[in-house]
């Protein structure tokens, strides 16, 4: 049972671990916002991580990711990955040279947000984008987990990350990582942490193993917050539509309010690369989606409101984007919450269909209580 430090209200669907619940946040956001930035800068703090995304007016601009970070001297960027050491910027990881990831093959169908219509998974746009009429039983996903992310998001289901960022390990280059991609793989998945913070690596390797698979089916996947610089995001794009691979979006709010209380960090450039993807590549390929949306059901937090908002945004660019509602398991600092309720995620169900979506699916049903 959880207590929020502002209204004082306890609810077993109030983390102690954010300190303040969903209507505080909405009704007093600055107060909301001060209690929730100590828990992003308490659990930073111990991976010596900054608060915040450094603002330093006479530091040096990193400008891979959103976060746009001027980094001053002796500072590290938010992502962990990038430092100002004697006024020049020097990079961890995330160059083609290398990146701080992790990588392992993952068979065939696999358990991947697009499940329900990639084409490794369903045989969707064969013989053009998969190798069979059905699942590509036999063959494998190479699974890219890069070990850094631009969000800070206080529920993460992934957040080891965090231990790589802090090591700066392990690490692989562009090239190396390309070769990873053998005759049996016939797709390659971005994720982490988040490639964000990469893009220049995950595009290199994505081009270095599409040269070398030429002639075969290989698709480029990302499963990515979307924040990151809008050529990096524009690219990706290109690469999943000429591969026949998609790039999903982790819509985790439509408040913004929200979004910096949960994540770390404003979703407005997220939302925009999502828009501008959805504007400029949906009607170049018809055949299987290639841009798609997910969001995790937190208990407490992501409302029917909430679902119904960013389903509203996804149907204005195209209703047939397939959007995905995931249940939420208890994890970090927000592992005090329970799981997502059935009955509410069919009801978050009908109110993304309500808003205009014609391709709406709960993934992961078994974690639904």
């Amino acid at each position: 049972m959880g207590r929020c430090r502002l209204c004082g209200k306890t609810s077993p669907l109030t983390s102690d671990g954010l300190g303040v619940c969903l209507e505080c946040i909405r009704s007093k956001p600055e107060e909301a916002l001060q209690i929730t930035n100590e828990a992003h800068a308490t659990s930073r703090k111990k991976l010596n991580l900054p608060p915040h995304p450094p603002r330093d007016p006479k530091g040096l601009f990193c400008g891979v990711c959103a976060n746009n970070c001027k980094i001053g001297k002796g500072e590290r960027g938010y992502c962990g990955l990038v430092a100002n050491i004697d006024g020049k910027i020097i990079r961890y990881g995330g160059l083609p040279q290398e990146a701080v990831l992790e990588w392992y093959y993952d068979p065939l169908p696999t358990n991947c947000v697009a499940w329900w219509f990639c084409p490794g998974c369903t045989g969707a746009g064969h013989p053009k984008y998969a190798y069979m009429q059905g699942p590509e039983v036999g063959r494998s996903n190479l699974a890219v987990f890069y070990g850094a992310c631009s969000y800070d998001c206080l529920y993460c289901q992934n957040w080891h990350y965090r231990l790589n960022a802090a090591r700066i390990n392990p690490k692989m280059s562009a090239e190396e990582l390309a070769s990873k991609v053998t005759a049996n793989v016939s797709c390659i998945c971005f994720f982490g942490g988040d490639p964000s913070p990469q893009m220049p690596h995950a595009l290199k390797t994505s081009e270095n193993a599409l040269e070398k698979a030429a002639g075969r089916i290989l698709r480029i996947c990302w499963e990515s917050n979307g924040y990151m610089k809008r050529e990096y995001a524009s690219r990706a794009a290109e690469l999943s539509l000429e591969s026949g691979g998609n790039i999903k979006f982790d819509l985790k709010s439509w408040d913004d309010c929200l979004n910096i209380a949960l994540c770390g960090v404003s979703n407005r450039p997220t939302l925009d690369n999502f828009e501008a993807i959805g504007r400029s590549f949906l009607e170049a390929r018809v055949e299987i989606p290639l841009l798609t949306a997910s969001t995790l059901l937190i208990p407490g937090y992501i409302d029917e409101a909430e679902v119904y908002s960013i389903a509203s945004f996804i149907a204005e660019i195209n209703p047939e984007i397939p959007y995905t509602l995931l249940g939420f398991y208890p994890h970090f600092v927000m592992s005090d919450l329970p799981t997502t309720e059935r009955e509410r995620a069919y009801a978050y169900l009908e109110a993304a269909k309500r808003a205009g979506l014609s391709k709406v699916r709960i993934g992961n049903v078994h974690l639904l209580h």
